[in-house]
């Protein structure tokens, strides 16, 4: 599927193969000398038989094409190691870059990191089998990139695009959306969705991703837009107004955090239950393993940020972690 949105930009739908996120929008844009492609996809045969497809569509030689990754989840970075070439610039951001090369050198003991805090804070029933199953583990980078770095107020010039890079942490440690200024399309990556919210897990490398994606959301509600590219579903344009539904969104599942720690003190694994998750498992028990592995993720990151602001404290009791209300 192609659709013009703009003159010589494209949303194109990649699909993500027995995936709930259904499809990824990937972005391409046209210019005179150069194209550029925003988000790739898995790396795997379906989404680069459709890439490839909507690329031949639109007339586009991957050896005059750069390659933009919005954040380091394999659904927008997985293809771009296929379809980069030796012209081919893939920008990226210096955080997630580092990030992936300290992973891949010792890609082993990064998930074991991982599982060991999960499993630390009530995660031990299948740990270890919900990580395996994760995407990342099956559709991720093959090989070694040389990523050109950006950063925040940083300009990628396509034809009469004019972006300007801007740092949007929070769903990941690194997330860059672009704004067109004289346009007023912001390329929002999964920094802002509509038909669904972003996910906003725990990470390692950020003491509080929730708080930094609310900053994110602040600073992005301050430009002036018309057009939001999201990274997946629909595309709806009122970005002041879906700002105001993600924050709300988040106020309620702090809330009911608040609300299953004033029954007493407890552990990720039993709070993350009690919250309302949009998912057509009836049970917490029923839900899939990965989707379990995010909502866990979540709703760490939510329990952190009200440590963060001093509502909640942290138990540590020889590695088992606790929470309960201040």
């Amino acid at each position: 599927m192609i659709e013009e949105i703009v003159s010589n930009l494209y949303r194109t739908e990649i699909p993500l193969p027995k995936s709930p996120l259904k499809w990824l929008n990937s972005y391409i844009i046209r210019g005179g000398d150069r194209s550029l492609i925003i988000d790739t996809g898995f790396n795997c045969e379906e989404c680069l038989s459709e890439m490839n497809a909507n690329l031949s569509k639109l007339g586009v030689d991957l050896n005059k094409t750069d390659i933009f990754v919005t954040h380091l989840h394999v659904d927008h970075i997985g293809l771009a190691g296929t379809l980069a070439t030796d012209n081919s610039r893939v920008f990226f951001n210096e955080k997630e870059a580092t990030q992936i090369s300290s992973v891949r050198d010792d890609w082993m003991a990064y998930w074991g990191k991982i599982v060991d805090v999960y499993i630390a804070n009530g995660f031990t029933e299948g740990a270890r089998t919900s990580m395996e199953s994760h995407p990342a583990h099956k559709y991720g980078l093959k090989r070694t990139i040389d990523f050109t770095i950006v950063k925040e107020g940083d300009s990628i010039d396509i034809g009469d695009f004019h972006f300007k890079c801007v740092a949007t942490p929070g769903h990941s440690p690194g997330h860059i959306s672009l704004y067109e200024p004289n346009k007023k399309i912001l390329v929002a990556g999964d920094h802002i969705l509509f038909d669904i919210t972003p996910n906003i897990s725990s990470w390692l490398e950020m003491d509080d991703s929730l708080g930094q994606y609310l900053a994110s959301l602040e600073k992005i509600n301050t430009f002036d837009v018309k057009i939001v590219l999201p990274g997946h579903r629909r595309l709806v344009h009122d970005l002041h107004q879906r700002v105001k539904e993600l924050k709300e969104h988040h106020r309620q599942r702090l809330n009911e955090v608040l609300v299953a720690l004033g029954e007493g003190e407890k552990n990720i694994l039993q709070i993350a239950p009690r919250i309302s998750w949009d998912i057509t498992a009836k049970t917490w028990e029923e839900f899939p393993p990965p989707q379990k592995w995010f909502a866990f993720g979540e709703t760490m990151a939510h329990v952190r940020h009200l440590e963060s602001k001093g509502k909640v404290q942290c138990k540590n009791q020889n590695g088992t972690i606790t929470f309960a209300l201040v």
